[in-house]
């Protein structure tokens, strides 16, 4: 039992500094994640790089963070969440200080592609998933979409303040302050952070007695065994393959695009970096409204039409945004109207996971599912890069977007109103 949970002992669970202190690491690594959007044009003219050049390494990025979401629990189950996330923080804050020395375009994709992207892997949805499910057994809910708003609050804290520091100082500076951020972090974690309740003796938050064992005997579950077990029986199943599909049209248009090219599209239009920054801060602040409630109507209604109003309408924002003229309203009215549909469409897909595979299964499931979203983020990342690169312009990125979001609209639908789906686990 540590100093603190001694000092709080009576008063307050510690599963609530633990919670804190993780919200800490995903709004780092949420803000290290959204860095490149504002570094594409920086780098660009720094080094005389091409913006597909730039982009192939956020593209390498967002791919590693999904495949690392399904084997990030096994190394925390195998070797401890605090090690885990210590090694992860200790290879960010390394990836951006050498990105610094970089001079050609293989150290671009060693630091901020291949090493950013194993990092921000484990400083991510898993680590959320991990903690709250081994300290709360109550409130599970709250705490898990508290821990999720962290995506919105590290791009509201960090986009704005990068994008001035780089027109203020540089890019290098920039890095720095990332860098110094994910270094600053380890010590407290470090110091705070225990692996379960057990070992500063409680049970979870609003756990009884006999959930200990329980606990206990599954963490002689190898996880990396139930992954592909879990993936092997959800490939025989056709909606799987729907959602699948879906997330991945859903990652194309949010963080592969918007995320990472929205600021140097708004500085081919002319918008100052800083100012285009503060935009895409904005929605982070509507995605919180509407994911919030998106998660209160996903209780309420058919998750199938939610998700065809979702995709329907993020597709009419993408075609209308290249052809907006830049002023203050039409890119505030974007942002709003955007933001508010930015990561709506995890909680109905999470529960149509869970109505079609059970609750058992779903959290595992549900990891391949988001492995969809970020091969489609890594493809429009690159694509957008490739496009801007070949005609000049966005224009062709957003449409090609716009429409894949109408197809998902109108696939989604054919998803079976329920169906769970028994798969047994192997023996």
């Amino acid at each position: 039992m540590n100093s603190v949970s001694r000092a709080i002992s009576g008063r307050a669970h510690y599963g609530w500094v633990v919670a804190a202190l993780v919200f800490l690491v995903l709004l780092i690594g949420a803000g290290l994640r959204a860095t490149p959007g504002v570094l594409i044009v920086p780098l660009e003219q720094a080094f005389g790089w091409s913006r597909s050049t730039i982009s192939s390494a956020v593209a390498l990025n967002l791919v590693l963070y999904g495949l690392m979401g399904p084997f990030a629990g096994a190394l925390m189950q195998r070797f401890g969440v605090k090690r885990t996330v210590l090694a992860a923080l200790l290879l960010l804050a390394s990836a951006v200080a050498l990105s610094t020395l970089m001079t050609s375009p293989w150290q671009l994709l060693l630091t901020w592609g291949l090493m950013v992207g194993i990092g921000s892997g484990v400083t991510a949805a898993v680590l959320a998933a991990t903690v709250v499910n081994r300290w709360f057994s109550e409130r599970r809910g709250v705490v898990m979409g508290a821990l999720t708003a962290s995506t919105a609050t590290g791009q509201l804290v960090f986009l704005p303040l990068l994008a001035s520091i780089i027109q203020n100082q540089s890019w290098k500076s920039a890095a720095w302050v990332v860098a110094g951020a994910a270094v600053a972090i380890i010590p407290l974690f470090a110091w705070l952070m225990v692996e379960r309740p057990a070992n500063v003796g409680l049970l979870p938050y609003g756990a009884k007695a006999t959930d200990r064992a329980a606990e206990a005997s599954a963490s002689n579950v190898n996880p990396i065994v139930i992954a592909w077990q879990a993936l092997g029986r959800a490939v025989k199943v056709r909606d799987f393959w729907i959602l699948f599909g879906s997330f991945f049209i859903c990652g194309l248009s949010t963080n592969g695009l918007i995320g990472t090219h929205f600021i140097s599209f708004c500085i081919d239009g002319g918008i100052p970096e800083v100012r285009a920054a503060g935009v895409l801060a904005m929605m982070g602040v509507f995605d919180l409204v509407g994911t919030t409630l998106s998660g209160w109507l996903s209780d309420r209604y058919d998750n199938r039409r939610l998700l065809a109003w979702y995709y329907g309408l993020r597709g009419l924002s993408l075609l209308y945004l290249p052809y907006s003229d830049f002023t203050f309203w039409s890119l505030g009215f974007f942002g709003m109207f955007y933001g508010l549909d930015w990561i709506a469409t995890v909680p109905p897909t999470l529960r149509i996971t869970s109505d079609i595979f059970g609750k058992r299964d779903a959290p595992v499931i549900f990891g391949w599912i988001f492995t969809g979203h970020q091969i489609g983020a890594g493809v429009a990342a690159l694509g957008g890069g490739v496009i801007r690169t070949a005609f000049g312009a966005y224009t062709g990125a957003f449409l090609i977007a716009g429409a894949m979001c109408g197809l998902a609209a109108l696939t989604v639908l054919a998803i079976r109103r329920t169906n769970v789906v028994a798969l047994p686990v192997p023996a």
